[in-house]
């Protein structure tokens, strides 16, 4: 009997790029790098899919326009390509280094509860996104209130930030309207 690999669930799975579009007839991807040196992408062994159905091997082949250019394995023309065009390509968590102090992976702080510094229960993250400056947590309320917004942003700066944990988020009290 052959032994099932099993996937990673989700939750144990990091984001490290999307297939932004194609390049050339024989298969290459331009490959939108979510990792800290773009060049990493294929360094933590093989991506997958959303789905986790298709796993590939990673081979950078250059780099245009702020994206990876890279040939994925048993993807060897324009068309097979095309057909991977939006997808997001993940790793398995374990296959990351450990985040050093002071230093997170955003995966690791989706879904954490948020309270306030007099520890007032806020709402929970649901994103993390940056868009030059700093890195912005995503928080929707719970519950959520009848009137105002569903979700605020908070800046991931001492100030509004002051302390996290694999447990918590904990924002200013004025972070918190």
């Amino acid at each position: 009997m052959a032994a099932t690999q099993q996937r990673p669930s989700p939750e144990d799975r990091v984001c490290v790029g999307a297939i932004a579009g194609v390049r050339g007839l024989k298969g290459e991807v331009r490959i939108k790098s979510f990792t800290a040196n773009p060049e990493d992408i294929g360094a933590y062994g093989p991506v997958s899919t959303e789905d986790g159905e298709r796993s590939f091997e990673v081979h950078v082949t250059a780099r245009a326009k702020g994206q990876i250019i890279a040939r994925l394995s048993g993807i060897d023309d324009r068309d097979a390509a095309e057909a991977l065009k939006g997808e997001r390509l993940y790793v398995p968590k374990s296959a990351l280094p450990e985040a050093e102090d002071g230093a997170y992976y955003h995966a690791d702080l989706i879904g954490l509860p948020v309270v306030t510094t007099a520890g007032a229960a806020v709402g929970h993250v649901i994103d993390v996104a940056n868009y030059g400056a700093t890195d912005i947590v995503e928080i929707a309320h719970d519950p959520v209130p009848e009137k105002g917004p569903k979700t605020f942003m908070v800046p991931m700066i001492p100030t509004a930030v002051p302390e996290w944990d694999d447990k918590r988020l904990v924002i200013a009290a004025e972070f918190a309207d």
